[in-house]
């Protein structure tokens, strides 16, 4: 079985490359972003998603849109650097790996002495932009390493929306702790939850799944619990968009409910992270902005209208799963339990997180 998996992100030649996810399955397009207003584009039109690779395209597209940037001081220079950032944050506010990548490149510039040059500047910016690449790489390979262990033999695991090298820089976060698992002959059967309303298990997971040759079925979101009933899960494994110091993290909607029938059943219930989706920075979940999106994504499929003209859709992106339902986060830095906040901290030091 491999053990190296694609990537859906790449830097080359001076140009960053994406592979458009609103085209899986039915075509593996590849296109070239070229600005910093293309780069807000595929954000928001989730031409690329998943929190960790949202963070390393923002941190490109900052470069892409400051490279042409000639005349000035340096201090108009790191004025233009953070109307970039936030600019290219609104893309969407949940995921806090976009606002964390765009803000370590503008601590990494404004800690420079004035007198260097523009072309030095962009050249950090650049190298840093591929540096949070590479790491993220790294990371969500340990990840996968880490969360192995609580793979029993034989598992039947379940899992949302779309984790994987699509979301990532490679490997994925729960889509990594099932690869490494996989290797080890640990998987009996993975089911995939559709998830509503993009349906990004169906377009995406399923294809990565497909590639990597990990044994899979695709179910309707609201078939979860039956299955749990069932005796047909083993154990749960989900990324996430934001983790709270506290522990309550933000993740695809839908994930809530999972944690809710996974405690009501008594299946162990996990989240895969990197040390960039923690923000220590928000006691809890309360606090997390909650993405709201167009309500034509619920009201037609594949662009057809699928309910009687005039009628309206409530459309969250995201919720909200307490910590006290998540069994523990798996980081690259090992697994947490609970107590999150003390454990975490214990873990991670305060520069990292």
């Amino acid at each position: 079985m491999k053990d190296e998996l694609y990537q859906s992100i790449e830097w080359r030649d001076g140009g960053l490359y994406i592979i458009d996810q609103t085209q899986l399955p039915a075509e593996e397009l590849i296109i070239q972003l070229e600005t910093a207003e293309q780069v807000w584009e595929a954000i928001r039109q989730l031409k690329v998603r998943g929190a960790p690779a949202i963070g390393i395209t923002g941190a490109y597209g900052l470069y892409l849109g400051i490279r042409d940037f000639e005349e000035g001081s340096y201090e108009s220079f790191i004025q233009e650097s953070r109307r970039l950032a936030d600019y290219l944050n609104s893309s969407r506010p949940t995921a806090v790996n976009l606002s964390w990548a765009l803000n370590h490149i503008l601590e990494k510039i404004s800690g420079q002495d004035g007198s260097t040059s523009l072309s030095n500047l962009k050249k950090l910016i650049l190298h840093t932009a591929i540096a949070i690449h590479d790491e993220d790489r790294q990371l969500c390979k340990q990840i996968g390493e880490n969360g192995r262990e609580l793979v029993p033999d034989g598992a039947n695991i379940l899992t949302h929306c779309n984790t994987g090298g699509l979301a990532t820089g490679q490997y994925g976060t729960a889509f990594s702790v099932i690869f490494h698992a996989h290797l080890q002959g640990k998987v009996e059967q993975v089911w995939v939850d559709e998830t509503r309303p993009l349906l990004q298990g169906a377009r995406l997971t399923t294809w990565e799944f497909q590639k990597a040759s990990v044994p899979h079925s695709l179910i309707v979101d609201s078939a979860a619990g039956f299955l749990m009933s069932r005796g047909k899960v083993d154990m749960i494994v989900t990324g996430a968009d934001r983790i709270a110091k506290n522990g309550d993290t933000a993740n695809k909607i839908g994930t809530y409910t999972l944690s809710v029938l996974a405690k009501e059943h008594g299946i162990p219930f996990y989240i895969a992270a990197p040390y960039s989706t923690l923000d220590m920075n928000i006691d809890n979940g309360s606090q997390i902005e909650i993405e709201l999106r167009d309500e034509e994504e619920v009201l037609a499929f594949n662009h057809q209208p699928s309910t009687p003209s005039g009628t309206k859709a409530y459309n969250p992106a995201f919720d909200i799963t307490p910590h006290q339902n998540i069994s523990a986060i798996i980081t690259e830095k090992g697994i947490i339990y609970p107590e999150f906040e003390k454990n975490i901290r214990e873990r991670f030091s305060v520069a990292e997180v």
